[in-house]
């Protein structure tokens, strides 16, 4: 029996020195959900994955810029390059993988033309999403932008608002619960799974965008590291992108 149990214990102390830790930052839904998903299959190949949950858009980058994690999951390309700019850091996409529609909600209306004159807007007040907003504003007719095709354009840049709405800019992580307090809110699709709020329902949409594909993204010194590139192989496979058909019925799509 004894010889039994030191057998089992050496088995275990080898497995544990096997698998290797993975430290990943993500967003809860559908990011950390995903991960969740592979982490049996990359302790397999000897990854330990371990996920560290975050609520807002900033510290996952920050985190993984000052190495206290190995890599994070949770934005896509124009926010990461806004981000490496304004911060001056070198964060590099890994792989993509999936799609999150940005849409527009209201417990106050059903249909866009009700919006009335002087009605409060929210959207997200970070630069990228600010002028990503705007730019659905412009195409459904509510606002008239100086340059339409500029994602990157600010409350400034409105050069008609024929319906003087009230643009108020606040945190992402905000918008879903202000859903309720103003007229209409632009939310994202990770902030709105977790709220319970049906991504079918929105009133204006973009959908589909392979510029908003979700990314992993690490460090230039160790994007190469084997873990992470088990990681990758795996949130690109088969088995992950029936994940994301079934769990979330169409309300987020795979990206690659």
């Amino acid at each position: 029996m004894k010889k039994s149990l030191a057998i089992l214990a050496a088995v275990l102390s080898l497995n544990a020195v096997a698998n290797e830790k993975l430290v990943v930052g993500a967003t809860p839904v559908p990011h950390a959900e995903i991960l969740e998903f592979v982490k049996p299959v990359l302790a397999k190949e000897g990854v330990d994955l371990q996920i560290k949950v975050f609520t807002d858009f900033i510290q996952p980058n920050q985190q993984l810029s000052l190495k206290n994690i190995d890599a994070n999951y949770y934005q896509y390309r124009p926010f990461l390059d806004d981000y490496n700019k304004t911060r001056h850091t070198d964060l590099v996409p890994v792989v993509g993988v999936h799609i999150e529609p940005f849409g527009a909600y209201s417990t106050k209306i059903k249909n866009i033309a009700e919006l009335k004159d002087g009605a409060t807007v929210s959207i997200p007040n970070d630069p990228v999403n600010t002028g990503r907003a705007l730019v659905l504003l412009d195409e459904a007719g509510l606002i008239k932008l100086k340059d339409p095709s500029n994602t990157l354009s600010t409350p400034r840049d409105i050069a008609d608002n024929p319906k003087h709405l009230k643009i108020r800019e606040l945190e992402g992580a905000l918008l879903a619960r202000s859903v309720s307090q103003v007229d209409l809110a632009f939310v994202f699709a990770n902030y709105a799974l977790e709220a319970g709020i049906d991504t079918n329902s929105a009133l204006i949409v973009e959908k589909g965008k392979s510029l908003y594909v979700e990314y992993l993204v690490a460090r230039p010194d160790n994007i190469n590291d084997p873990r992470i590139q088990k990681l990758a192989k795996v949130l690109n496979s088969d088995e992950v992108r029936q994940f994301i058909l079934t769990r979330y019925k169409g309300q987020i799509a795979p990206g690659f």
